[in-house]
């Protein structure tokens, strides 16, 4: 309206000012709320998760565990030694190998994955194999259980069609990875697309969505070929990290942003499946978007005495990506996610984690411990 028509009407310019703030302190404090989540309606809740035994679903674990949910996984064995999964002790006490019928669950998270790039160019057939025949069986399940009301399928930042373009990916871009997991997990999506639309049309039928997040780090990662565990491995046996390339570009983020993103999701999408399922970017913010020389140099901060990089580029390296960036503006606008640790705070959050542990402190209680620090409520 022009400043006129408000003046006519009694909107004075102080006026204005004053509602706008108004507007502006309400929309904070609905953002704070989400931010902070009442992990409450977990409580008592039967959740089944694929993939329980790796890095993502083990922190996902312990924060539905610490929530008083009821917690049941499938997997393969854990797939790295040491294991968060094992070190934190998650395997005691919940029937990790029901399937998904017999446990009857109200909520199921996929997370199972082949989920290393240049596995992927090793064993490709294995990574196709699992990361959609492998979604296929999970959807295969939920809708013959008809307990299950929220599905949540968590796939890859890298399920786009990559151009190297400045700006963020969103959920209505075209998907098609170039290497055999990003390709893999681009099918994962559009087998989860084709049973929603062919299978969970009706009303009582469970909410479907996917979730793309990628590069996520944390304490407890110890998996090949990632730059975090890389850089831990590295100054803990006294050597310099080896960078393959300092220049690409990535969203990195620390573990509890997404699978805070994942949770709110799912319980949003429980109660009201017409609203809330789709597909989702999980994502940092632009600040968080840094080379892989500035997370090393971050890491090498926070850790301190003897800790250093140098590049040495591989000759014939398969292809990775130089830059790719999401635009979560649907999961901040629909769901109300924001991130919530920077690059910096979560690089820190790892190093605590890892020294912690390291010096023989338990994996358990500094994984919860984190969890509680991250959930814990904002006063507005």
């Amino acid at each position: 309206y022009s400043s006129r028509f408000l003046a006519m009407h009694g909107y004075s310019a102080g006026k204005r000012k004053a509602r706008a703030a108004l507007g502006k302190r309400r929309r904070t404090v609905e953002n704070l709320e989400r931010l902070s989540m009442n992990l409450s309606f977990y409580n008592g809740k039967k959740i089944f998760i694929t993939g329980h035994t790796g890095f993502k679903g083990t922190w996902l674990c312990r924060i539905l565990l610490s929530a008083g949910a009821r917690v049941a996984g499938y997997s393969l064995e854990p797939p790295t030694v040491p294991s968060l999964f094992v070190s934190t002790g998650t395997a005691n006490g919940a029937k990790l190998r029901d399937a998904v019928n017999t446990f009857r669950p109200d909520i199921v998270f996929h997370l199972a994955a082949q989920p290393i790039v240049r596995t992927s160019y090793k064993e490709p057939v294995i990574t196709y194999e699992t990361n959609v025949m492998g979604t296929v069986n999970v959807l295969e399940a939920v809708r013959s259980c008809d307990s299950v009301h929220s599905f949540v399928n968590v796939t890859t930042d890298k399920v786009y069609l990559n151009r190297e373009w400045a700006w963020g990916y969103r959920e209505n871009e075209e998907l098609c990875g170039f290497d055999p997991y990003s390709n893999s997990k681009s099918c994962s999506e559009l087998v989860t697309y084709s049973y929603k639309n062919s299978f969970f049309t009706e009303r009582n039928s469970a909410a479907v969505s996917t979730a793309r997040s990628g590069n996520v780090i944390g304490g407890g990662d110890y998996a090949p070929d990632r730059i975090i565990p890389d850089c831990i491995r590295a100054v803990e046996s006294g050597k310099e990290i080896i960078l393959r390339n300092s220049n690409s570009i990535r969203p990195y983020q620390h573990v509890l942003e997404c699978l805070r993103g994942y949770l709110m999701l799912a319980e949003m999408q429980y109660e009201n499946k017409e609203k809330y399922g789709g597909s989702y970017n999980f994502g940092p913010d632009d600040e968080s978007c840094i080379t892989t020389g500035k997370l090393a140099d971050l890491f090498c901060g926070a850790w301190g005495s003897g800790a250093s990089w140098k590049v040495i580029e591989e000759v014939d390296a398969p292809h990775e990506a130089n830059f790719l960036k999401l635009d979560c503006s649907k999961s901040k606008t629909v769901l109300g996610w924001y991130p919530k640790w920077n690059i910096r705070t979560a690089v820190e959050k790892i190093v605590e984690w890892e020294k912690s542990v390291s010096s023989g402190n338990s994996a358990k209680e500094m994984t919860d411990r984190q969890i509680k620090e991250y959930f814990e409520e904002y006063h507005v």
